[in-house]
């Protein structure tokens, strides 16, 4: 049986992958450090709870040696600091920065032995945000651009173990009974996203038939980030 690793499990799109994962056979383990909620989605979802707080490289460590086997790793938890640049704190830019892109790191350091032996492979969550942003999203934008750039570098780095990235647009996991008609009709696809279109992607990812693939950074936003928007 094959394993998975996943950050983020507790809501939204790890919670979605994990799911989709133990859904399909594979032993996972779903990481998150809202330790009741984590709970909860790892009953619901059928994966083990890891509890594990991104921000501490001890509580990282611990977290990965208790793993003696895994064929794929899902960096997918985030969080965020929106606000004006000029007077974002610097903890708050540190606290994005460690949980978006060096636990990250130190996660497919720590595994990538473990992969290597299995043939295995590593996906990165990244964002649009990467490529496009808001106003006061500095933070957030940062550390997904940063991820990118970890994803191909890794790839290099720990080949050939496989190391990709997907960049999800508007995925709406909280409340789709709220999305206006218009919301829909912004995408060209038709339609906002859901978690199972990025779980699939990284399904796709983790599978024999993605094995030529490695570097890489697949937009995931029913096309947004290709569409000319001008001035009504």
């Amino acid at each position: 049986m094959k394993t998975l690793l996943i950050t983020g499990a507790a809501q939204g799109i790890g919670l979605g992958t994990a799911t989709l994962f133990a859904d399909r056979g594979w032993n996972v383990y779903g990481l998150d450090v809202q330790s009741d909620r984590l709970a909860a989605a790892a009953l619901k979802g059928g994966f083990e709870p890891l509890v594990c707080n991104l921000t501490d490289p001890e509580s990282i460590a611990e977290a990965m040696a208790s793993l003696t086997q895994l064929d794929a790793l899902v960096n997918n938890a985030a969080t965020n600091a929106n606000g004006d640049p000029l007077t974002l704190s610097v903890a708050e830019w540190k606290r994005v920065l460690d949980v978006n892109l060096t636990a990250p790191f130190l996660l497919s350091r720590a595994a990538a032995p473990l992969l290597a032996a299995s043939g295995g492979s590593i996906v990165n969550i990244a964002s649009t945000r990467a490529l496009m942003s808001e106003p006061h999203t500095e933070a957030y934008s940062a550390s997904k651009g940063g991820l990118l750039s970890l994803t191909h570098a890794l790839a290099m780095s720990l080949a050939p173990v496989r190391v990709n990235a997907v960049s999800p647009g508007w995925i709406e996991h909280a409340v789709p009974e709220a999305l206006r008609s218009f919301d829909h009709a912004f995408h060209p696809a038709g339609r906002v996203g859901t978690v199972e279109d990025i779980a699939e992607m990284v399904w796709y990812l983790t599978s024999e038939a993605a094995r030529f693939i490695t570097g890489q950074n697949f937009v995931i936003d029913g096309g947004v980030t290709k569409k000319m928007i001008y001035p009504e």
